[in-house]
Protein backbone atom coordinates (compact mmCIF):
# COMPACT_ATOMS: atom_id res chain seq x y z
CA UNK A 1 0.00 0.00 0.00
CA UNK A 2 1.42 3.25 -1.44
CA UNK A 3 0.11 6.29 0.07
CA UNK A 4 1.92 8.77 -1.52
CA UNK A 5 -0.56 11.34 -3.71
CA UNK A 6 -0.27 11.33 -7.20
CA UNK A 7 0.93 14.75 -8.89
CA UNK A 8 -0.75 16.51 -11.48
CA UNK A 9 -0.27 19.13 -13.71
CA UNK A 10 -1.58 21.56 -16.25
CA UNK A 11 -1.18 24.79 -18.00
CA UNK A 12 -4.15 26.50 -15.75
CA UNK A 13 -8.06 24.60 -15.41
CA UNK A 14 -8.13 22.27 -18.02
CA UNK A 15 -6.15 19.63 -16.63
CA UNK A 16 -8.86 19.09 -13.73
CA UNK A 17 -10.73 17.00 -16.63
CA UNK A 18 -7.89 14.03 -15.97
CA UNK A 19 -7.88 14.36 -12.22
CA UNK A 20 -12.04 13.92 -12.40
CA UNK A 21 -11.56 10.62 -14.42
CA UNK A 22 -8.47 9.69 -11.94
CA UNK A 23 -10.93 10.47 -9.12
CA UNK A 24 -12.96 8.28 -10.41
CA UNK A 25 -11.32 5.36 -11.28
CA UNK A 26 -8.66 5.07 -8.65
CA UNK A 27 -11.14 6.71 -5.77
CA UNK A 28 -8.37 5.70 -3.02
CA UNK A 29 -5.27 7.82 -4.82
CA UNK A 30 -4.63 11.22 -3.00
CA UNK A 31 -3.98 14.05 -5.53
CA UNK A 32 -1.60 17.15 -5.38
CA UNK A 33 -2.68 19.38 -8.83
CA UNK A 34 -0.75 22.33 -9.94
CA UNK A 35 -2.23 24.50 -12.51
CA UNK A 36 0.25 27.04 -13.84
CA UNK A 37 -2.57 29.78 -14.33
CA UNK A 38 -0.20 32.73 -14.18
CA UNK A 39 1.12 31.61 -17.87
CA UNK A 40 -1.59 30.10 -19.74
CA UNK A 41 -2.00 29.09 -22.44
CA UNK A 42 1.03 26.81 -22.74
CA UNK A 43 -0.09 26.23 -26.91
CA UNK A 44 0.78 29.43 -28.00
CA UNK A 45 4.50 29.28 -26.54
CA UNK A 46 7.59 27.76 -27.60
CA UNK A 47 8.59 24.32 -27.11
CA UNK A 48 11.63 25.05 -25.13
CA UNK A 49 9.83 27.86 -23.29
CA UNK A 50 6.85 25.23 -22.57
CA UNK A 51 9.77 22.29 -21.68
CA UNK A 52 11.45 24.93 -19.30
CA UNK A 53 7.78 24.98 -17.33
CA UNK A 54 7.21 21.53 -16.95
CA UNK A 55 10.16 21.30 -15.38
CA UNK A 56 9.25 23.66 -13.21
CA UNK A 57 6.28 22.56 -12.40
CA UNK A 58 7.87 18.57 -11.79
CA UNK A 59 10.03 19.73 -9.50
CA UNK A 60 7.50 21.64 -7.54
CA UNK A 61 5.25 18.37 -7.40
CA UNK A 62 8.84 16.28 -6.31
CA UNK A 63 8.19 18.62 -3.32
CA UNK A 64 5.03 17.28 -2.40
CA UNK A 65 6.65 13.29 -2.42
CA UNK A 66 4.02 12.27 -5.52
CA UNK A 67 4.20 8.40 -6.21
CA UNK A 68 3.86 9.57 -10.04
CA UNK A 69 2.98 12.21 -12.40
CA UNK A 70 0.58 13.22 -15.27
CA UNK A 71 1.29 15.62 -17.75
CA UNK A 72 -2.36 16.81 -17.83
CA UNK A 73 -1.86 18.86 -20.67
CA UNK A 74 -1.51 18.25 -24.49
CA UNK A 75 1.36 20.66 -25.19
CA UNK A 76 3.55 19.65 -22.23
CA UNK A 77 3.27 16.29 -23.44
CA UNK A 78 3.97 16.92 -27.05
CA UNK A 79 6.99 18.73 -26.72
CA UNK A 80 8.41 17.83 -23.06
CA UNK A 81 7.04 14.50 -22.10
CA UNK A 82 10.39 12.57 -23.33
CA UNK A 83 12.61 15.06 -21.45
CA UNK A 84 10.73 14.83 -18.34
CA UNK A 85 10.85 10.87 -18.28
CA UNK A 86 14.93 10.75 -19.09
CA UNK A 87 15.04 13.16 -16.31
CA UNK A 88 13.57 12.15 -13.38
CA UNK A 89 12.90 8.63 -11.50
CA UNK A 90 9.31 8.28 -11.33
CA UNK A 91 6.69 7.16 -13.43
CA UNK A 92 5.92 10.22 -15.59
CA UNK A 93 2.96 9.70 -18.24
CA UNK A 94 1.45 12.11 -20.83
CA UNK A 95 -1.68 12.31 -22.47
CA UNK A 96 -1.20 12.24 -26.30
CA UNK A 97 -0.53 8.22 -26.62
CA UNK A 98 -3.42 7.04 -24.52
CA UNK A 99 -5.91 9.61 -26.52
CA UNK A 100 -4.48 8.33 -30.25
CA UNK A 101 -4.39 4.40 -29.09
CA UNK A 102 -8.16 5.33 -28.42
CA UNK A 103 -8.51 6.76 -31.85
CA UNK A 104 -6.98 4.05 -33.66
CA UNK A 105 -9.56 1.22 -31.78
CA UNK A 106 -12.74 3.71 -32.71
CA UNK A 107 -12.24 4.33 -36.16
CA UNK A 108 -13.65 1.92 -38.99
CA UNK A 109 -12.99 4.10 -41.79
CA UNK A 110 -9.65 5.24 -40.66
CA UNK A 111 -10.18 9.14 -40.60
CA UNK A 112 -9.32 10.23 -37.56
CA UNK A 113 -9.38 13.93 -36.42
CA UNK A 114 -7.57 15.89 -34.32
CA UNK A 115 -8.60 19.54 -32.25
CA UNK A 116 -6.00 21.15 -29.92
CA UNK A 117 -4.03 23.88 -29.54
CA UNK A 118 -1.46 24.94 -32.00
CA UNK A 119 1.26 23.99 -30.15
CA UNK A 120 -0.02 20.16 -29.83
CA UNK A 121 -1.42 20.28 -33.84
CA UNK A 122 1.91 21.79 -34.83
CA UNK A 123 3.86 19.42 -32.98
CA UNK A 124 2.25 16.55 -34.72
CA UNK A 125 2.16 14.39 -31.49
CA UNK A 126 -0.71 12.39 -32.15
CA UNK A 127 -0.35 12.35 -35.43
CA UNK A 128 3.04 10.24 -35.29
CA UNK A 129 1.57 7.76 -32.80
CA UNK A 130 -1.39 7.27 -34.45
CA UNK A 131 0.33 6.25 -37.72
CA UNK A 132 2.95 3.86 -36.18
CA UNK A 133 -0.46 1.81 -35.13
CA UNK A 134 -2.22 2.78 -38.50
CA UNK A 135 -0.17 4.15 -41.03
CA UNK A 136 -2.76 4.46 -43.10
CA UNK A 137 -4.89 6.64 -41.32
CA UNK A 138 -6.37 9.96 -42.96
CA UNK A 139 -5.25 12.80 -40.89
CA UNK A 140 -7.36 16.15 -40.47
CA UNK A 141 -5.91 18.06 -37.55
CA UNK A 142 -6.62 21.87 -36.67
CA UNK A 143 -5.53 24.37 -34.14
CA UNK A 144 -8.59 25.70 -32.00
CA UNK A 145 -7.13 28.12 -30.13
CA UNK A 146 -9.72 30.07 -28.61
CA UNK A 147 -11.49 26.71 -26.60
CA UNK A 148 -8.99 27.34 -23.79
CA UNK A 149 -10.13 31.03 -22.85
CA UNK A 150 -13.26 29.77 -23.60
CA UNK A 151 -13.54 27.47 -20.86
CA UNK A 152 -11.07 29.63 -18.43
CA UNK A 153 -13.74 32.36 -18.50
CA UNK A 154 -16.93 29.47 -17.87
CA UNK A 155 -18.31 30.03 -21.19
CA UNK A 156 -18.79 26.32 -22.14
CA UNK A 157 -22.22 25.47 -23.59
CA UNK A 158 -22.93 29.06 -24.10
CA UNK A 159 -23.11 31.33 -27.70
CA UNK A 160 -19.84 31.76 -27.87
CA UNK A 161 -18.85 28.58 -27.72
CA UNK A 162 -21.59 27.70 -30.71
CA UNK A 163 -20.39 30.26 -32.68
CA UNK A 164 -16.71 29.30 -32.39
CA UNK A 165 -16.94 25.73 -33.10
CA UNK A 166 -18.88 26.12 -36.19
CA UNK A 167 -15.90 28.20 -37.25
CA UNK A 168 -13.55 25.78 -36.12
CA UNK A 169 -15.10 22.60 -36.87
CA UNK A 170 -16.45 23.32 -40.90
CA UNK A 171 -13.28 21.46 -41.94
CA UNK A 172 -13.77 18.23 -40.04
CA UNK A 173 -17.72 18.83 -41.28
CA UNK A 174 -16.52 17.68 -44.90
CA UNK A 175 -13.75 15.06 -44.18
CA UNK A 176 -16.01 12.17 -43.66
CA UNK A 177 -14.00 11.58 -40.20
CA UNK A 178 -15.38 9.05 -37.72
CA UNK A 179 -13.11 9.44 -34.44
CA UNK A 180 -12.13 13.00 -33.42
CA UNK A 181 -9.33 13.68 -30.72
CA UNK A 182 -10.61 16.18 -28.01
CA UNK A 183 -6.52 17.45 -28.05
CA UNK A 184 -6.61 19.16 -25.08
CA UNK A 185 -7.80 19.05 -21.30
CA UNK A 186 -10.04 21.68 -21.62
CA UNK A 187 -12.04 20.45 -24.58
CA UNK A 188 -13.57 17.63 -22.65
CA UNK A 189 -15.98 20.44 -21.44
CA UNK A 190 -17.25 21.33 -25.09
CA UNK A 191 -18.27 17.77 -26.01
CA UNK A 192 -21.72 18.48 -26.29
CA UNK A 193 -20.77 21.14 -28.47
CA UNK A 194 -18.77 19.76 -30.63
CA UNK A 195 -21.04 16.73 -30.87
CA UNK A 196 -23.58 19.28 -31.70
CA UNK A 197 -21.65 20.85 -34.21
CA UNK A 198 -20.71 17.68 -35.90
CA UNK A 199 -24.29 16.07 -35.98
CA UNK A 200 -23.56 13.39 -33.73
CA UNK A 201 -21.75 11.43 -36.60
CA UNK A 202 -18.26 11.52 -35.03
CA UNK A 203 -16.99 9.50 -31.57
CA UNK A 204 -15.50 12.10 -29.72
CA UNK A 205 -12.07 10.61 -27.49
CA UNK A 206 -11.45 11.98 -24.18
CA UNK A 207 -7.48 11.24 -23.63
CA UNK A 208 -8.42 12.30 -20.08
CA UNK A 209 -10.23 8.84 -19.58
CA UNK A 210 -7.59 7.23 -21.48
CA UNK A 211 -5.00 8.54 -19.52
CA UNK A 212 -6.46 7.99 -16.33
CA UNK A 213 -6.77 4.28 -17.07
CA UNK A 214 -3.32 3.71 -17.79
CA UNK A 215 -2.24 5.56 -14.92
CA UNK A 216 -3.92 2.23 -13.16
CA UNK A 217 -2.43 0.50 -15.12
CA UNK A 218 1.06 1.63 -14.37
CA UNK A 219 0.43 1.72 -10.05
CA UNK A 220 -0.62 -1.38 -10.35
CA UNK A 221 2.02 -3.35 -12.23
CA UNK A 222 4.40 -1.80 -10.24
CA UNK A 223 2.61 -2.21 -7.00
CA UNK A 224 2.04 1.50 -5.96
CA UNK A 225 -1.77 1.53 -5.61
CA UNK A 226 -3.18 2.88 -2.65
CA UNK A 227 -5.40 0.15 -1.38
CA UNK A 228 -6.43 2.38 1.75
CA UNK A 229 -10.08 2.28 2.57
CA UNK A 230 -10.24 6.13 3.68
CA UNK A 231 -11.19 9.47 1.99
CA UNK A 232 -8.48 10.69 -0.31
CA UNK A 233 -7.39 13.80 -0.13
CA UNK A 234 -6.73 16.53 -2.62
CA UNK A 235 -4.33 19.57 -2.48
CA UNK A 236 -4.86 22.14 -5.40
CA UNK A 237 -1.62 25.04 -6.07
CA UNK A 238 -2.21 27.80 -8.59
CA UNK A 239 0.20 30.11 -9.57
CA UNK A 240 -1.98 33.08 -9.96
CA UNK A 241 -6.26 33.24 -8.96
CA UNK A 242 -6.61 31.06 -6.91
CA UNK A 243 -10.99 32.11 -6.52
CA UNK A 244 -10.95 32.19 -9.99
CA UNK A 245 -9.83 28.52 -10.04
CA UNK A 246 -12.07 27.77 -7.67
CA UNK A 247 -15.00 28.88 -9.37
CA UNK A 248 -14.19 27.41 -13.15
CA UNK A 249 -12.24 24.56 -11.64
CA UNK A 250 -15.81 23.62 -9.08
CA UNK A 251 -17.63 23.14 -13.16
CA UNK A 252 -14.89 21.32 -14.04
CA UNK A 253 -15.06 19.35 -10.96
CA UNK A 254 -18.41 19.45 -10.32
CA UNK A 255 -17.99 19.78 -6.65
CA UNK A 256 -15.88 22.39 -4.45
CA UNK A 257 -12.22 22.97 -4.23
CA UNK A 258 -11.46 23.93 -0.75
CA UNK A 259 -7.67 23.05 -0.22
CA UNK A 260 -5.99 25.74 -2.62
CA UNK A 261 -2.83 27.85 -2.63
CA UNK A 262 -1.02 30.10 -4.51
CA UNK A 263 2.67 29.64 -5.06
CA UNK A 264 5.44 31.05 -6.68
CA UNK A 265 6.37 28.70 -9.54
CA UNK A 266 9.66 30.45 -10.64
CA UNK A 267 11.44 29.79 -7.80
CA UNK A 268 11.27 25.80 -8.94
Amino acid sequence: MDTRPIGVFDSGIGGLTVVKEIMEFLPNENIVYFGDTARVPYGTKSAETVTRYAFQNTRFLLTKDVKAIVVACNTASAVSLDALQESFDIPIIGVIKPGAFAAVKATLNKKIGIIGTEGTVNSRAYERVIRKLLPEAEIYAYPCPLFVPIVEEGWANTKVSYMVAEEYLKPLKDSNIDSLVMGCTHYPLLMKVVDDVLEHKVKLINPARETALELKNILTEKGIENSQNVAAQYEYYVSDNPEKFKKVGGNFLEHDIINIKKIDIEKY
